[in-house]
């Protein structure tokens, strides 16, 4: 199994053990990502969105009222705002071996090392949206992301992440 960091930048040798300021409890680690939840950081970097997915444990009532016309298990909803910024984006999935990882939060599909990583190789992704497509995933886009956000918050859904919020529009 290999894990996956996401990046505007091409050229990264290796990567170091930073402190995150949202993680002041951690040690300084480089964050990696699992294949599964890897569609999540297929987006500018400062890009707000909400990822939500389907799982046994929500109500049949919010199942209903998220997932009513999708046959994907996984939305991500984006502002519209952001559209041209992600058509023009390229990113850059390096690829980790996940020997000096270990999981630090297993809904989110994050890993974590306190050690520098060397990454094994460096793929170019030059088009986003098809690349999020072809994941099988519903991709939404909408005015504002405060709704749907506050519906996640106060329903059964527990299998979300809530990334770069404070950019979105107020």
């Amino acid at each position: 199994m290999f894990l996956y960091h996401f990046s505007e930048e091409s050229d990264i040798k290796i990567f170091h053990p930073r402190k995150n300021l949202h993680h002041e409890h951690l040690p300084p680690v480089v964050w990696a990502i699992d294949e599964e939840h890897s569609v999540n950081y297929l987006f500018p970097r400062d890009c707000p969105r909400v990822i939500f997915r389907r799982s046994e444990r929500m109500s049949k009532e919010d199942e209903l009222h998220f997932f009513r016309d999708s046959h994907a298990d996984t939305i991500i909803a984006v502002e519209n705002d952001w559209l041209e910024q992600i058509s023009n984006t390229k990113l850059f999935r390096y690829t980790f071996p996940k020997e000096s990882f270990e999981m630090e939060d297993g809904i989110a599909g994050y890993y974590i090392s306190t050690v520098s990583v060397e990454p094994l190789r460096i793929e170019p992704i030059e088009n986003l949206l098809l690349e999020i497509v072809k994941r099988k995933v519903e991709l939404r886009f909408t005015p504002n992301l405060y709704p749907i956000k506050e519906s996640i918050l106060s329903s059964s859904i527990d299998d979300y992440s809530i990334i770069r919020f404070r950019n979105a529009k107020q």
